[in-house]
């Protein structure tokens, strides 16, 4: 991984959008600071977009979408959208929510889902739900470093559960995610890029980038040839099949809105 400054200016000037983890990526210690709220609304004067792609529940995402200067917010690894409305329609705060899975599959795929969480809190010594279970629509997660601390034996056992269930698992930097669908944030980035900009995003990987924090974006990391690590995904270096390019030098929040400043001082230039 190269140090932030290292990136060309000439690359960072022709970004017209950020695609970005939230947590420990965006947030620090489970809220965006200062730093990195401005960070998004100097992107956003610049006609930068910024969409924001989580494991997190849509549930959990609906108030920062309608808070945060971003275009969307891509929930539930790529499964759900959140996209504002304009000003005027919902009395400004309202939001338009798009799915992946119709509704059909999206009920049967739940049921299928909870019975495999059930089998996970019953077989995986000291596996429990992350506490924003009951805003998950499209998935299930497993709390691993939130508010517990699940051994990496552990965090093997469970990922290994939902596979042999049939399920795709991803481990972030506080959860295991694990859902039915062939979706996944790569997917849920090429999708919104689509719905919200009539675009295809692999035609004009050039002009984005990606930031993350964590072993659930390397896919994210490996498609894209501007990816960048906030500072804190050194701690899973090791586990990394495909690292990011650049690594800022401040963690979590901070290094958020180191990358921002790069965006931005390469567009004064």
């Amino acid at each position: 991984m190269l140090d932030l400054a290292q990136w060309p200016l000439e690359e960072r000037a022709g970004i017209t959008g950020v695609l970005t983890d939230i947590d420990d990526t965006l947030t620090t210690e489970g809220v965006i600071t200062g730093d990195a709220l401005e960070a998004l609304r100097e992107l956003h004067a610049a006609g930068i977009h910024v969409i924001p792609i989580t494991g997190r529940p849509v549930g959990w995402s609906e108030p920062f979408a309608i808070a945060w200067p971003v275009d969307a917010i891509v929930a539930e690894n790529g499964a759900v959208a959140l996209l504002p409305l304009p000003l005027g329609e919902g009395g400004g705060e309202g939001l338009r929510k798009l799915y992946q899975q119709d509704a059909k599959l999206r009920a049967a795929n739940f049921q299928r889902m909870q019975r495999v969480a059930q089998r996970i809190v019953g077989e995986v010594p000291g596996a429990t739900l992350a506490r924003d279970s009951a805003g998950r629509e499209t998935d299930i997660a497993i709390d691993h470093s939130e508010y517990v601390h699940l051994p990496a034996a552990c965090i093997a056992q469970v990922v290994k559960l939902m596979e042999d269930e049939g399920m795709n698992a991803t481990v972030s930097s506080i959860h295991i995610n694990g859902w039915f669908g062939d979706h996944n944030k790569l997917a849920g980035a090429r999708w919104i890029v689509r719905e919200l900009l009539g675009r295809e995003l692999d035609d004009e990987l050039g002009r984005w980038v990606y930031v993350g924090d964590s072993t659930n974006d390397v896919l994210m990391f490996e498609h894209f040839p501007h990816s960048i690590g906030v500072a804190n995904i050194r701690r899973f270096e090791a586990e990394l099949t495909h690292p990011p390019k650049y690594v800022t030098p401040g963690e979590r929040g901070a290094g958020f809105a180191q990358v921002a400043q790069a965006l931005l001082s390469a567009r004064m230039r």
